[in-house]
């Protein structure tokens, strides 16, 4: 979608400098696919040093981009909230059309034969951006917890990876959740709440749960922006006397970081072999479903 102008407004030197360089930022990723939330393209002001890391700078910038895109200087597609979305059926305009999507979309277990698999879960939902860029091509289930995970979607995945791990012939006998969180107290503790309630809630299945992001050797290798520990988190006294009074959120770190951490670490867990099989047997079952869209009308004929 381009620039839209809705409202006329004259805009200080101050605020159209802020909106060049958000233009220059969120260019620079769309050139690789991605797309930012508020909250990343305020880290990479943070991180650049040309915003203070306060609520009042996250503020200004907020309010900044939004008369921004009201302006018609900010492209309107680039900047998502991941949170709210909409929903609505597919359509297509001929028989021919779905078989076409179903070539495109027609998926296999790839995963299928291998001894361990994976899930990716993210502490934020405003990540999942992240995931949605590389775990659909590594074929691995993600979700975006939204904090502690509530009971009812924890009792849900553990009954899924049981499900999965009981599967007679499936050859799997190991769950591996890649965990990525804040590096605050909350967010800490919130690794370990996993593997204590997934253990409990899968009658002792074989799983494991690895934090992935956002450790110390991450912060020192990108040095992202601290923000000061939440004093008033209960878990804040243990927190500071391991790690100090500052803490990080995750999402200062890079997409493509993020992204490239991800995908290592779920290659580490695969047979490279059995997967490129899988691969291969997929991509013959996809040009089946093209040919067939490609010669609708004679499959029409002979009906």
């Amino acid at each position: 979608m381009p620039k839209i102008k809705y409202v006329d407004m004259k805009l200080g030197a101050d605020a159209l400098g802020i909106i060049s360089k958000a233009n220059e930022i969120i260019e620079s990723y769309a050139a690789q696919g991605l797309d930012l939330t508020l909250r990343q393209v305020y880290y990479q002001f943070v991180s650049r040093d040309l915003l203070a890391n306060t609520e009042k700078s996250y503020k200004k910038l907020g309010d900044t981009i939004s008369n921004g895109r009201l302006a018609g200087l900010i492209d309107w597609s680039r900047i998502k909230d991941r949170g709210r979305h909409s929903e609505s059926n597919s359509h297509w305009d001929s028989p021919s059309d779905i078989v076409e999507g179903c070539a495109k979309q027609y998926q296999i277990d790839k995963w299928a034969g291998q001894k361990t698999r994976c899930e990716v879960w993210i502490e934020k939902d405003a990540l999942s951006g992240v995931l949605d860029a590389c775990c659909p091509k590594l074929d691995v289930p993600y979700f975006a917890c939204k904090g502690y995970v509530s009971q009812s979607s924890m009792w849900e995945a553990a009954m899924r990876i049981v499900k999965k791990l009981g599967v007679t012939g499936s050859g799997c006998e190991k769950m591996v959740i890649l965990h990525l969180g804040d590096h605050d107290p909350s967010g800490i503790d919130m690794t370990r709440d996993i593997s204590d309630r997934l253990h409990l809630l899968s009658w002792g299945a074989d799983i494991s749960v690895k934090r992935i992001a956002l450790n110390m050797d991450q912060i020192t290798q990108y040095n992202p922006p601290p923000n000061p520990a939440k004093l008033t988190d209960t878990r804040a006294g243990d927190y500071i006397a391991k790690f100090g009074t500052e803490s990080w959120e995750l999402d200062a770190l890079e997409p493509n970081v993020l992204i490239a951490l991800i995908t290592k670490e779920v290659k580490k867990l695969r047979n490279e072999k059995l997967w490129k099989e899988k691969v291969s047997e997929e991509q013959e079952a996809r040009t089946l479903l093209q040919d067939v869209a490609d010669s609708w009308s004679d499959v029409v004929k002979n009906l």
